[in-house]
This record gives structure tokens, C-alpha cells and sequence, in this order.
């Protein structure tokens, strides 16, 4: 079972003591249980599901992206900005999976906690990599994750909390970030009218972590530029938030108009953050 690998590293999200895992069920010694689900997650939220939270069909759409090969670059690059002797991982905004199952591939070794608000997310995800244990858990929240246990914690286009991040990791230990760039999908945003990305955010993240006690030692920009079959456009655009502003009738009309494949930029920059002195 993969969340018996990480067991270890968790606590219990109502008194933060140590959490055991006997067949089915999660549980501490102050008699807190919760059931695993049969795909091999544990839901601790809580409470069900916030509307913000990917949808089944966010996550079937992201599969199919990802499966084309359209972000590997992005994997690729996550695993060399990750410090060789990380071994005990913590993934935020898991998703499917993907992106730890390629790392831990890539490190036999290491192990990986991922953590999902969206409980059809956990569900793929824990059936991603028998190293990757997954748990349904608010990212904004107090994380139910022991302190200083981490060695890396892992935000791929995904939620950052400083006060979490510096509370769970190790002293040596960094935050990697993945983020979009200016010119990330523009050819998508153009063509279909979709969310656009602020100036600032690469400057709001830099001193969000700032305050929590850490500043950037590497940042690494990648840039693909692929010609992308209209499916991996519609697919795009359901896999992320533009699906809940975006009608998929209308995107798929604007899409018959134009001419396939077209050209799209994937742009982002991977960033290691380590703390000061």
C-alpha cells in the first residue's frame, strides 16, 4: 500500500500526534480513525470537497495533456532542480500524479507525500507510484504533516504556504516551485479569450517566501514551442481553471475556425528556494 511508505511523516490533522496505519484505517492514540478509501487515499479534510477543487473531468482532461508529452519539459526539469540526497518528498496540488511519479522514477530511493484537495485527483494519484502515498488535504490549511520531516516540498502550478512549507521542512531543506510564465499557453489565451497571468506574480511569490525566511538560489526558465493538435488545446483548457469560466461548447466553436495543428508556448520557470542563514 503506498501510503504505508509515508505513514511516518504524517500526523493527525486534529491533534497533530502520530498517526498509525492498521489494514483500512488511519488513526492516533487519542482514537481519531479515518478510513482509507479503496483506491488507497485517505481523505482528511474533513468536510466534503471545496467548489474550487478539480473536478473529475479537470483531472481526466489534465491525464490526456499530460500523457501527450506537452509538460514533460517541465518533469524534466523538475527532477534535475531537486538536491540529489532529498529523499523524503512533499507534493502540493498532486493532481493525477504525475509529476511525482516522474521524480520518484527518477530517484529510486526517495519517497513522496502528496496532498489534494480534489478527492478524484487523490484517487489517480494514488495509484500513480507505489512510493507516492496521497492524502485529501487543504494546502491552505495547517498540513497534517509532521515538523521538519521534509527534505523537499514540491509546488507544481499549484498553492504555496510559506508558514507550512518553513514548519514541515527540514532546516536544509528547499522549496521547488513551478510557475507559469508571461507567454505560458498565450496562443491559447488569445485564440479562446482565457485567463490572463498578473506581472506580478513572479514578484508576489518572491516575497510571500521572502517573509517566511527564504530567497531563490536557482531559477531555471523553461520554453517549448510545439505544434499542438486541437484536442491538447480543448484538453488545456478543461484540465484548469479556465474550465470553470470557460463554456466548452464556445471554446470548441472558436477552435473549429482555426487551423490545426498550431503553434503553443509552454513557458514556465522552476525555482529552488533554500533559507537564509
Amino acid at each position: 500500500m503506498s501510503l504505508a511508505t509515508v505513514v511516518d511523516l504524517l500526523r493527525c490533522p486534529r491533534c497533530q500526534q502520530r498517526v498509525t496505519l492498521t489494514e483500512s484505517v488511519l488513526g492516533c492514540d487519542r482514537g481519531h480513525r479515518f478510513d482509507l478509501a479503496r483506491q488507497g487515499y485517505v481523505n482528511l479534510l474533513g468536510s466534503a470537497q471545496p467548489d474550487h477543487a478539480d473536478s473529475a473531468s479537470m483531472i481526466a482532461a489534465r491525464e490526456q495533456v499530460l500523457a501527450a508529452g506537452r509538460y514533460a519539459p517541465v518533469r524534466d526539469g523538475l527532477i534535475a532542480a531537486i538536491p540529489v540526497g532529498a529523499l523524503d518528498l512533499l507534493d502540493i496540488g498532486t493532481g493525477s500524479g504525475y509529476y511525482p511519479s516522474g521524480v520518484l522514477a527518477a530517484r529510486p530511493v526517495a519517497r513522496c507525500l502528496g496532498i489534494d484537495v480534489s478527492v478524484a485527483g487523490c484517487r489517480r494519484a494514488a495509484r500513480a507510484h507505489p512510493r507516492l502515498g496521497v492524502i485529501t488535504a487543504d494546502a491552505w490549511a495547517r498540513l497534517p504533516v509532521a515538523d521538519r520531516r521534509v527534505d523537499a516540498v514540491l509546488s507544481v502550478f499549484a498553492p504555496r504556504n510559506p508558514t507550512e512549507f518553513s514548519r514541515v521542512l527540514r532546516v536544509e531543506g528547499v522549496i521547488i516551485t513551478v510557475t507559469p510564465g508571461l507567454d505560458h499557453l498565450a496562443e491559447l489565451r488569445t485564440a479562446f479569450g482565457l485567463i490572463g497571468l498578473h506581472s506580478a506574480k513572479e514578484q508576489r511569490l518572491t516575497d510571500s517566501l521572502g517573509e517566511a525566511g527564504f530567497f531563490a538560489t536557482e531559477r531555471i526558465p523553461v520554453v517549448r514551442r510545439d505544434p499542438w493538435a486541437v484536442q491538447d488545446a480543448l484538453q488545456a483548457v478543461a484540465m484548469g481553471p479556465n474550465a470553470f469560466h470557460r463554456d466548452p461548447g464556445l471554446v470548441a466553436d472558436l477552435a473549429a475556425r482555426l487551423t490545426w495543428p498550431r503553434t503553443v508556448t509552454l513557458s514556465c520557470v522552476i525555482t529552488r528556494w533554500s533559507r537564509r542563514d
